[in-house]
């Protein structure tokens, strides 16, 4: 039981999801990475225009949270929300305490910025690719 504690306990700021929610999570990175590449290989096959480009920013944005999250074991809709999940998919508890709640907006914002920061330099290289 103790080495499962770590996977299946709320530490505000730290950890807000068990096992099932960071599946979910790894889920929506590949979604998201299948997305990119479908979009970068349609870029290619027309010759888009650099401008169009852009474009790629919102899937690889989605594969970017999707993998932050899950390497950070944080849901940032949870931190913003004062909630968490250890149990079945959906079934979320509320966090009560104040400084909690101000902990997990903080890691929130930080998984957020660092998901744009990663889709930002993604989205770059492929506007800066010679298709």
């Amino acid at each position: 039981m103790n080495s499962k504690m770590s996977d299946s306990t709320y530490i505000a700021g730290t950890c807000n999801i068990g096992q099932k929610e960071i599946r979910r999570r790894k889920l929506v990175a590949i979604i998201g990475l299948f997305f990119s590449a479908a979009s970068l290989i349609a870029m290619i096959s027309v010759s888009a225009p650099r401008g169009a480009r852009l474009g790629i920013f919102v899937p690889l944005m989605i594969a970017a949270v999707g993998y932050v999250q899950s390497r950070s074991k944080f849901c940032l809709a949870y931190g913003f929300a004062g909630t968490f999940n250890f149990g079945k998919l959906g079934d979320l508890s509320r966090v009560s305490d104040p400084s909690d709640k101000a902990a997990d907006r903080s890691t929130a914002l930080k998984i957020l910025g660092k998901s744009f920061l990663l889709a930002f330099i993604a989205t770059v290289v492929v506007i800066a690719l010679p298709l």
